[in-house]
């Protein structure tokens, strides 16, 4: 398994996660659970979000963003790259 396919799959699975996590939520909110148990799910499930857009960040980086400096225009995609963060993080 090349590392394209490991970083695919990772990312998979950790969305499955997330899915899970809110589904959790979910019958949490369906069973009155208290709202401090539902704060700190949210905040577990918002972690893991933030832990996977930064693997994707990095994989474009590392990817993409390195073939097009390295073949010279590399301003566009650094530009690209800076607006998704500056969106991701908001």
């Amino acid at each position: 398994m090349n590392e394209s396919e490991k970083d695919k799959k990772d990312l998979l699975n950790g969305l499955k996660t997330v899915e899970g996590q809110i589904r959790g939520i979910a019958k949490m909110v369906e069973e009155d659970r208290y709202c401090v148990d539902l704060l700190v799910q949210l905040a577990a499930v918002k972690a893991r979000v933030n832990k996977l857009g930064l693997s994707v960040i990095e994989s474009h980086t590392r990817g993409c963003v390195s073939l097009a400096i390295r073949e010279g225009h590399g301003d566009e995609y650094i530009e690209e790259l800076v607006d998704v963060i500056s969106k991701f993080i908001k």
